[in-house]
């Protein structure tokens, strides 16, 4: 249990909002809670949602992407000599 000190206006003023849609305070803080609450996802593979994105890169921008990205990704990012094999 969690106690959050309110002074006497901030606490009436909350049982009036509560009170005007017909609940006590807790079940309209209650009600709050589960308004608020984001929707979860259940977690995935970094690779799947890399994956996912790329779907929507056109062929012909794909057909430009180095092969040796990954291995060579100094030399593309910041202008390095390759690499050796």
């Amino acid at each position: 249990m969690t106690v959050i000190e309110l002074s006497d206006e901030q606490a009436a003023a909350l049982k009036e909002k509560a009170a005007s849609e017909g609940l006590s305070l807790e079940a309209w803080l209650q009600k709050l809670t589960e308004q608020d609450r984001p929707a979860t996802r259940p977690h995935r593979h970094i690779a799947d949602a890399i994956l996912e994105n790329m779907q929507d890169v056109p062929q012909e921008i794909m057909a430009k992407m180095p092969e040796d990205g990954a291995s060579q990704h100094d030399h593309y990012i910041y202008g390095w000599p390759k690499k050796e094999a």
